[in-house]
């Protein structure tokens, strides 16, 4: 073995320094930890975090008495109310309509069946909801296009009839429209002609989606492992008529870039010509393989050609956000969750973060996809399932658990503020700290996002004891 005593050296030092902690009661993590805490207002711009997960569960009545009950934050944090009681009761993911500078509107994903509200716009102002859309299956990815559009998806499993992606193009003058998924069309109420479906984009059970201004985007698939199933696979899918030169607003749906496109999957490992892949290579170097192009992509089956490809696998992909500084760069970098399975496996869940080059090179496929991990969970922070970076210099991102609130001991699910990673030797995090947990063992943090500035953040309690959707406007980050 090469450089053999350097490794021995290594290891003696660190038993060594292990050794005198011991003999100290020293628990160097926890002291890492209690510097965290310390710095908390400079690393993540809050006064004291909280220290654990509350076990708290209060009852519908005080839930519609006084819907902030529902959370405790961290010191300097604050809610207010966005909407409760007039809302559908499963909403998930939003966008900030028509910018995140100014915002008048939430246009919000609400993941119930065909027969309940699908997209809906709540008024910022008032809370009052408005239903856009019905008659999607599990309504919960929601995006402002770079290009002035909103488009909406399904996580709705895999297969022929699987889950769609629709665009919308004036969200505040569309109301009481009924899709019929079958047909992709859409009738009644009032601005059927704003709505388009996607059938470029596949099928799949959407959850995050990373969008750029040319129209690449970036999405996975919803999907565990099963019975010897690689579980999710992440996708890529280049428009035919990217939008070139900065921002600009087609004149019609037409004109979208989402319109026609092809469709690649990620396979990881390099090694040996490329063939180094399959179970265990799941981090690292890899390459977009081309899974359809054009008109074979419309209403593709993507799950069963991650299987036929043998595309890299991940325990249910969630939602995914683009990394804004590293856009302004340039550079195509986006960070998603996998869930993993708490209860079951303790397998905890993790954060990947994944570049392909410049968004040019990304469009090209010149680039060499990399994906590493960024978090890794644990028990106290299981399950993570949106995300979301916030604005400005620090790069933090905020992760929101959907656990199993019942395993091991009663605990509600968290916000985390994570940092990003630093210039020390290793890839991840430099460090975690909860800012805000559920009083409400019933629900979970959904669709969390920033407006422009970073401090507001707009977030879902979903599936709370009320039975109506609760969303809620956390502010005062320093």
């Amino acid at each position: 073995m090469r450089h053999g005593w350097k490794v021995a050296a290594l290891a003696g030092a660190a038993m060594l320094i292990a050794a005198v902690a011991a003999s100290a009661g020293v628990d160097f993590g926890q002291q890492i930890q209690d510097q965290l805490h310390a710095r908390s207002k400079d690393l993540f711009g809050v006064g004291k975090p909280l220290e654990q997960s509350s076990a708290a569960s209060i009852g519908q009545s005080e839930a519609l008495a006084n819907p902030l009950h529902l959370v405790t934050l961290a010191g300097g944090l604050k809610a207010t109310v966005v909407t409760a009681g007039s809302a559908p009761n499963v909403l998930d993911q939003s966008a900030l309509w028509p910018d995140d500078t100014h915002p008048q509107w939430l246009v919000t994903c609400n993941e119930g069946g065909t027969s309940d509200p699908g997209l809906v716009r709540i008024d910022l102002a008032t809370g009052q909801s408005e239903t856009i859309v019905t008659g999607t299956a599990s309504c919960d990815p929601v995006r402002r296009t770079p290009w002035g559009t909103i488009v909406f998806a399904e996580e709705a499993g895999g297969g022929p009839t699987g889950g769609a992606l629709y665009e919308l193009s004036d969200p505040v003058n569309t109301t009481g429209v009924t899709l019929d998924r079958a047909t992709g069309t859409f009738s009644g109420g009032v601005g059927t002609e704003n709505l388009a479906a996607r059938p470029a984009l596949g099928r799949l059970s959407f959850e995050g989606l990373a969008m750029y201004p040319s129209g690449l985007v970036y999405y996975g698939d919803e999907n565990r492992p099963a019975t010897g199933t690689a579980g999710g696979a992440y996708f890529k899918f280049i428009p035919s008529a990217p939008l070139r030169g900065g921002p600009r607003h087609p004149s019609s749906l037409d004109d979208s870039p989402l319109v026609s496109g092809s469709i690649y999957g990620l396979r990881l490992g390099l090694r040996g010509g490329a063939t180094d892949y399959g179970q265990g290579t799941e981090t690292g170097f890899g390459q977009w393989i081309s899974v359809c192009t054009e008109e074979t992509c419309e209403n593709a089956d993507l799950r069963a050609d991650a299987a036929t490809l043998h595309l890299s696998g991940y325990y249910r992909p969630e939602d995914s956000d683009i990394d804004e500084n590293a856009a302004a760069a340039g550079n195509v970098r986006f960070c998603g969750n996998n869930t993993g399975n708490e209860e079951n496996d303790q397998s905890w869940g993790e954060t990947i973060c994944i570049t392909d080059g410049t968004e040019s090179e990304a469009l090209s496929n010149s680039a060499v996809p990399e994906v590493q991990r960024l978090v890794e969970g644990s028990p106290a922070l299981a399950m993570p399932d949106n995300i979301g970076f916030q604005p400005g210099a620090r790069g933090n991102l905020v992760l929101h658990e959907d656990a199993d609130t019942g395993y091991l001991t009663p605990h509600n699910n968290d916000l985390w503020d994570c940092l990003p990673d630093g210039t020390d030797d290793n890839l991840q995090t430099d460090g975690c700290e909860r800012i805000a947990t559920l009083n409400d063992l019933t629900a979970e943090w959904t669709g969390g996002i920033f407006d422009a500035a970073g401090k507001h953040f707009y977030v879902s309690v979903q599936h709370n004891i009320s039975g109506f959707g609760v969303v809620i406007d956390i502010t005062g980050w320093k």
